[in-house]
Parts: C-alpha cells; sequence; structure tokens
C-alpha cells in the first residue's frame, strides 16, 4: 500500500503508540484522523480529530459516519489492567476483552464498507508478544490479545475479496505510559510505529518488531 496519499485512522491517537503511528503517517504523506474518547487530549498538530470510544458502539458509528475517505485503519486503541484470569476482578478482565477483542472487532465491522468503496485499502491491528505467552499478573491481557490475533487472522480471510489487506503487528513492550511501571527492555515507539507502517506498505501479513516478539512466536513450534 502506498501510505503517501492515503487516509488513515488511528484509534487510541491521543498518546503512547497511537500518537507515534498519527506522526509517523503525517511524516509520509498520510492525511490522518486521530481519535480518542476525548477528542481533547489529542494535541497533535496537523491531524484531524475525532471522538471515537472503541467500547462505544454509537461513537463508532458516527466516526466512520464522518470519516468515509479512510483507506488506511490502525487499530491501536487498548488497556491494561495487569490482572490475572483468577482472583481479580471479573469487570477488569471483560474491559480488557471488550477493549482489545470486541473494540477492534466492532472498528473493522464499521469501516469495512468504507474501505471496499475506497478500493479496499488495509487494516493494521496493533497485537504484542503476549499473543503467544502468558505472563503471571497480565493473564488477562493475555487472553485478550490471543483473542485479537485470532480475529485478526479471521478478518484477513473474510477481507481479502474486496481487496482489503490486514497486517498485525506483534512486539514486547514500547516505552510507552501503559509500561510505565515495569522494568523492562522497552522500545522506541517511534521505531514501532515507522516498523509497522513499513511492513502495511509492503503487503506483510505479519510484523514481528523485535526479538522478544520473534522468539515468542518461534516458540509455538517448539
Amino acid at each position: 500500500m502506498d501510505i503517501n496519499g492515503s487516509v488513515a485512522l488511528v484509534t487510541g491517537a491521543n498518546r503512547g503508540l497511537g500518537r507515534h503511528f498519527a506522526q509517523e503517517l503525517l511524516n509520509r504523506g498520510a492525511t490522518v484522523y486521530a481519535t480518542a474518547r476525548d477528542p481533547r487530549t489529542v494535541d497533535l498538530p496537523g491531524v484531524r480529530v475525532l471522538r471515537l470510544d472503541v467500547t462505544d458502539p454509537g461513537s463508532i458509528e458516527e466516526a466512520a459516519g464522518v470519516a468515509k475517505d479512510v483507506t488506511l485503519l490502525v487499530n491501536n486503541a487498548g488497556v491494561a489492567t495487569y490482572t490475572n484470569l483468577l482472583g481479580s476482578p471479573l469487570d477488569a478482565v471483560r474491559l480488557e476483552m471488550e477493549t482489545h477483542y470486541f473494540g477492534t472487532l466492532q472498528v473493522i465491522r464499521a469501516f469495512a464498507p468504507v474501505l471496499a468503496a475506497n478500493g479496499g485499502g488495509a487494516i493494521l491491528n496493533v497485537l504484542s508478544l503476549l499473543s503467544w505467552a502468558n505472563y503471571d499478573g497480565a493473564n488477562s491481557y493475555s487472553a485478550a490479545k490471543a483473542a485479537q490475533w485470532s480475529l485478526t487472522n479471521g478478518v484477513r480471510l473474510e477481507l481479502a475479496e474486496q481487496g482489503t489487506h490486514v497486517t498485525g503487528v506483534h512486539l514486547g513492550a514500547a516505552d510507552t505510559d501503559m509500561m510505565a511501571g515495569w522494568d523492562v527492555p522497552k522500545l522506541d515507539p517511534a521505531f514501532v510505529a515507522a516498523t509497522a507502517l513499513d511492513g502495511v506498505a509492503r503487503g506483510w501479513t505479519e510484523v514481528l518488531v523485535d526479538d522478544a516478539s520473534r522468539a515468542a512466536k518461534a516458540a509455538l513450534t517448539t
């Protein structure tokens, strides 16, 4: 996909990886809709700001009704409750699944017709090495990301006929607010955004950003 001249929409673009995706897209010549639950928190110059809460179907439909020229959808919005599956509040587990799985699905369902009308375009889903591994203290996140990975593979098959390419990007930890409390090696989020968009431009179905994600994927076959 030629990102220069594309029209991109990024969910969760007010901070972290989402803000870096929006900036990198601008750098590459895209028109960018930067969305957030509270549009007042988007402070990136040069973007079109929209309200979009991936857990609110009404706001998703409203955004799709406005952004009818989108050709690249970046599903970045996420949440981390740092909870396990047992002994943690079920509401926290539900929030992660509602955000990563059902939220991503609802956004794709709303924008698939938009992408089809504009020639097919592409979708980029931000996943994680925890799509393939578990971590005590974040097992709820792992389950939600595993579901989102399966969703990514499923919609890729379903959208192929309309010419929409679907890419999943996996990484370990990026240096963002979400990971501020974790003492682990962290990637530069600008590098993550650039690497992921390189994969979209090259038509890759999967982008493994770092050695950690490549090791997690390789472990599936051992």
